[in-house]
């Protein structure tokens, strides 16, 4: 698709839904939802960053029915906004340094160098650690797993590489258990795999857990077939598994 045909698709969407959402993955950042076209009506853009408790079509979801909400309330409220089902949320205002790497369609397409805009904020209960906070001006040191959003990737790995890890490991429980199945697929758990349902496995990029822990780079070191483990609370690494038995032959 060309350039003029995007924004013609963009034009068409304000048109007939009020807005255009993009969706942004594939690297090493978390995933991240956008409006275009609310500001003219809310006066500011959404922005949906991280969040991988919400599948994409959920991310998706939450966007579209809070700025429903916000187009029929006449002012916004400081009150959270409960979407039922998804759960609640809260809205902050975005720092210009973020919304400048964060939303460049938006930026194209009004011609201009800023958009006022939100942040989508889930509750507590709802909060993964690629949650950033966009109110503050984007550093990488105050928010390590948006890091590639300006430093270098300078791992061994393809920087699209995912990784299939548990809520709980979303939520901030360290990982202990590492195995590399593909060339770029792998599964990190803070525990053993199998104790965990399928409903709370995630597949998020490796850098959000590279972000979060520095001490996971000797998993991207490993060979395909191989496997790590280490004790809670324990930053070494040790073979695991057939990764070991193999090493001894």
């Amino acid at each position: 698709m060309t350039k003029n045909e995007a924004l013609e698709l963009i034009r068409a969407n304000i048109v007939t839904y009020g807005h255009h959402l993009y969706l942004v993955q594939g690297g090493p950042n978390p995933r991240y939802i956008y409006s275009i076209g609310l500001r003219d009506t809310i006066g500011a853009e959404l922005i949906l960053a991280g969040a991988a408790f919400y599948s994409a079509n959920q991310g998706f979801e939450v966007v579209r029915r809070l700025a429903s909400m916000l187009k029929e309330s006449s002012s916004r409220s400081e009150a959270d906004y409960s979407l039922r089902e998804l759960g609640t949320f809260s809205l902050r205002e975005v720092h210009p340094t973020w919304s400048s790497k964060l939303i460049l369609g938006a930026l194209d397409y009004y011609k201009v160098s800023v958009v006022p805009a939100l942040q989508i904020v889930p509750e507590a209960e709802h909060r993964t650690i690629d949650v950033p906070n966009l109110s503050q001006a984007f550093s990488p040191p105050s928010e390590p797993i948006w890091q590639w959003l300006e430093n270098s990737w300078d791992y061994q790995v393809p920087k699209n590489s995912k990784v299939i890890t548990s809520l709980d490991a979303l939520h901030g429980a360290p990982i202990t258990e590492a195995a590399r199945w593909e060339e770029t697929d792998w599964e990190l758990f803070p525990g053993c795999a199998t104790d965990v349902a399928k409903e709370d496995m995630r597949a998020v990029p490796f850098g959000t857990l590279l972000g979060a822990d520095p001490s996971l780079r000797p998993v991207t070191e490993l060979m395909v077939g191989k496997a790590l483990r280490r004790e809670p609370g324990e930053v070494e690494w040790s073979p695991w598994g057939s990764s070991s038995s193999d090493d001894d032959e």
